[in-house]
């Protein structure tokens, strides 16, 4: 394993974050604000461009703007590594941004030992879908999880109504050669992304690293219940055809069915909308979101049925409907025993606090997944806030994510 000097190594991560929290680099000063094809995130890509051309790295971009950097031609095989440096659309200096960033670190450390490890950056353009509403939308790209239609009609920016072909294509880039990027990928040997948790159980348990084995799947629905509008003072209680009572035993029914189900499933009501929304009036109508993940497969979809169940037979008792509608399902993403067990031996050499766990949250390492041997590694997140101003995470444990990341794939590349 290489000698780090772990203090030269948290001054450069914590100047690259420093950087790139400033003014020329959001929309805004309150919050980290930076979306696909605006002027702020294109000067956040030059930033890493210069960075590792610096470094003897040649950098391109797939036809919608991903940033691909590498030390070898095309056709030699090479270790993929990196994030996303979008963010949300009140985000914070860590989310995405410190994954490319410990990225940039470990080619830095390859050049100070002179390892000469095979390499390729990954920048992904749109992971949060602040731009366009599409997450993980770069990587989705890449491995053709999208339609030509998708990109030239459906998908549409949040801002102003055009389309993604038409924002792409005034951007500089090729849309019309979008599945081009799928060869971005051919060379790879494998993938480690570094993200901050999200969460507060590496804080929690005192860990300062999480090697990933999982990325958990999901449901994204909603269920809509059909009742009757009446006026909420002149109607009596046994009158009534109130969904919004129905619509509360679901939220904690779902709570019930998800710890019940364990195996890391949670379910979330994040959105409730009473129409016609006054307060001297029963509603006539309610719609409730659902958000059910966990790394099991069969444990999160069970979840996502039964609550369906529930929410329709519940309806039916009080002479109400309900209906359910999917949004989008993404299957869980086992990560490569390998590669995990090959940054475990790199965390356990580094002398700190690890532990082995999966990721609640979805990540481009998602997509990748599907076609290279991946993993990832977590850092601490103060509190776990995440997607706002205050997130706040240590450079040091991101500098010590990018040494484990660079010891194991010294390991993996022999």
């Amino acid at each position: 394993m290489a000698n780090i000097d772990r203090e030269s190594s948290t001054a450069r991560v914590a100047a690259d974050i420093e950087t790139l929290s400033g003014r020329d680099y959001t929309l805004t000063s309150d919050a980290i604000r930076r979306y696909a094809y605006t002027d702020v995130y294109r000067r956040t890509l030059d930033y890493f461009q210069g960075k590792l051309e610096e470094l003897g790295f040649d950098v391109s971009y797939d036809p919608v703007g991903t940033l691909v950097a590498r030390n070898r031609p095309p056709g030699e095989k090479v270790f993929g590594i990196g994030s996303h440096c979008d963010s949300n659309r009140n985000g914070g200096p860590y989310d995405g941004t410190l994954g490319v960033v410990a990225a940039l670190e470990i080619v830095r450390l390859d050049a100070e030992h002179g390892t000469n490890l095979p390499l390729q950056l990954i920048s992904f353009l749109e992971e949060e879908g602040s731009g366009f509403g599409q997450m993980l939308l770069g990587s989705r790209i890449m491995v053709q999880r999208v339609t030509e239609d998708d990109l030239r009609e459906h998908f549409r920016a949040i801002d102003d109504g055009r389309s993604f072909w038409d924002h792409a294509a005034d951007a500089g880039c090729e849309p019309e050669r979008w599945q081009d990027s799928a060869r971005v990928l051919d060379d790879l040997t494998g993938w480690i992304e570094t993200h901050i948790e999200q969460a507060r159980v590496l804080q929690d348990t005192g860990n300062r690293l999480g090697v990933v084995n999982a990325i958990a799947g999901y449901v994204h629905a909603d269920i809509s219940v059909d009742g009757r509008a009446d006026h909420a003072g002149a109607t009596p209680m046994d009158f009534r055809l109130d969904p919004g009572v129905v619509a509360a035993a679901c939220i904690g029914e779902l709570e019930q069915l998800a710890l019940a189900a364990g195996k890391g499933t949670v379910g979330t009501v994040g959105e409730i909308d009473f129409s016609p929304g006054i307060i001297n009036v029963v509603p006539g109508q309610a719609r409730f979101s659902l958000d059910i993940r966990g790394p099991d497969e069969d444990a999160f979809n069970g979840v996502a049925r039964d609550i369906v169940s529930f929410a329709q037979a519940a309806a039916e008792s009080r002479g109400l409907q309900a209906a359910y509608e999917l949004r989008q399902t993404v299957p869980a993403t086992r990560m490569d025993p390998t590669i995990v067990a090959a940054l475990e031996r790199a965390a356990g050499t580094a002398g700190e606090p690890f532990r082995t766990m999966p990721s609640g949250a979805a990540h481009d390492t998602m997509c990748v997944a599907d076609r290279v041997p991946s993993a990832m590694v977590f850092v601490p997140c103060k509190d776990g806030i995440s997607h706002a101003p205050d997130e706040l995470a240590d450079p040091a444990d991101g500098a010590l994510a990018a040494e484990v990341m660079f010891n194991a794939i010294r390991e993996l590349v022999g």
